[in-house]
């Protein structure tokens, strides 16, 4: 059976059991209007599948602002601040949010990149933090909604869908990169292989919507090939639904959160 197969097979659970497994798009590392943005834009639109875009703050240029302002559709979300690595060298995975530096200086820059964001944006960004490389120190979290987040992104199974009172987290989990081999496109075996996984823990333990994570800047042609063919096919798939990042993290309203944008 292939995994296009157990993809519809898995469906066909949901359908029995009466529900609608829930997928999102979220795209990472936006800083600037370029030739790759303009591909994943236009993905995007002749898909109608709704995109989450996270920027990077301290990188974000005007005409990126100026390119966004003509997709008003596209969810925005703050990642993180200048996307640098603080780890010490020899650690081995990287991270920018973590305690390498003191948790006001963190907690700063993160606020400061908010500012950035709302020049550029205006409204549009989602208070959705996004950490570079999926990492932040876990006593961070909590401090999020102290400094205005109301939403947290990261990758894997999340542990629960509010860490902590006022702040809603929905996760990505299928990467279509091989970060860890030859920073290629990860295939298309592999990459259902983990959606059909992750779709099944959701109908069995978790509720949680899956993530599908791109990577615009760092996609090579089968990585393009592949997200195409698999909005298309998708799309008409009965039991799955594609929803956008503002209505996932709007859920965090009805558990006491309040969002900021």
């Amino acid at each position: 059976m292939s995994n296009w197969q157990a993809l519809e097979r898995e469906l066909e659970h949901w359908r029995a059991a009466g529900r609608t497994a829930e997928l999102w798009w979220r795209d990472d590392d936006a800083a600037d209007a370029g030739p790759e943005l303009d591909r994943l834009l236009a993905l995007h639109r002749e898909t109608a599948m709704p995109l989450a875009l996270a920027v990077v703050p301290a990188r974000a240029t005007s005409a990126l602002a100026g390119r966004l302002a003509a997709e008003p559709d596209v969810d925005l979300l703050q990642h993180g601040y200048a996307h640098v690595n603080h780890a010490m060298p020899g650690e081995g995975k990287k991270i920018e949010l973590g305690l390498h530096r003191p948790a006001m200086i963190v907690l700063g820059e993160l606020g400061t990149g908010w500012l950035a964001l709302e020049r550029l944006f205006g409204n549009r960004p989602l208070s959705v933090m996004v950490p570079p490389w999926n990492r932040i120190a876990p006593v961070l979290v909590p401090t999020l909604p102290e400094i205005g987040f109301t939403g947290l992104s990261t990758f894997g199974a999340r542990a629960r869908a509010q860490p902590v009172r006022g702040l809603r987290q929905v996760n990505t989990h299928v990467d279509l990169i091989d970060w860890k081999g030859e920073r290629g496109f990860a295939g298309e075996e592999a990459c259902l292989a983990v959606l059909v996984t992750s779709l099944a823990r959701s109908r069995t333990d978790s509720g949680e919507p899956v993530g599908l994570l791109s990577h615009h800047l760092a996609m090579d042609g089968r990585a393009w090939d592949f997200l195409r063919s698999f909005w298309e096919r998708t799309r008409t798939m009965s039991g799955l639904r594609v929803r956008p990042a503002h209505e996932l993290f709007a859920a965090k309203n009805s558990e006491g959160g309040e969002a900021r944008a």
